[in-house]
């Protein structure tokens, strides 16, 4: 299953024939700031393989984003994290460095979201965030996340965690 089409984007598996683009994405130290460091091509395949192995066992992961008309956006979908101990689903996104402010992050985390309520008719999401990244804080705001707590886990010192009851 793949969340439905939005206006102006369309979801779809990742597969290692994304490998170019995916390293491309993940790759690009604007698009990884607030990550560690950029991941290597060896990363982003490890990247696919993970999705991979989230949709075989969950239905779901994080898909590419791409336009109707093909043009590849970057990739958003649905995840579990831990927070804090607990287990939940998590919706993330990247897009690439040219096309960022365009409103396709919000597009398809709306998207996601959707999904997340309909089809795995889940109760809750958030959205797992660096502190000092408002760009994506403001996506999770878009589609109605506010700010929960300061975890103090994962590759950072502290993300920020925001939700939202589905």
């Amino acid at each position: 299953m793949l969340p439905a089409p939005s206006a102006r984007l369309r979801f779809r598996e990742m597969t290692r024939a994304d490998l170019d683009d995916m390293a491309d994405l993940l790759g690009d130290p604007r698009v990884m700031e607030f990550y560690p460091a950029p991941k290597s091509r060896d990363d982003a395949a490890r990247w696919i393989a993970w999705n991979e192995d989230n949709y075989a066992a969950h239905g779901f992961g994080l898909w590419i984003v791409e336009t109707h008309a093909g043009l590849f956006v970057g990739d958003c979908g649905l995840t579990w994290q831990d927070v804090n101990g607990v287990p939940m689903l998590e919706v993330g996104y990247h897009v690439r460095a040219t096309l960022q402010g365009r409103g396709y992050a919000t597009e398809a985390a709306a998207a996601c979201r959707d999904f997340a309520r309909v089809e795995l008719d889940a109760t809750e999401l958030v959205a797992i965030i660096h502190p000092d990244n408002t760009a994506s804080e403001r996506v999770a705001q878009k589609i109605g996340m506010t700010r929960r707590e300061d975890d103090h886990g994962g590759p950072v010192a502290v993300r920020r965690v925001l939700g939202m009851t589905l």
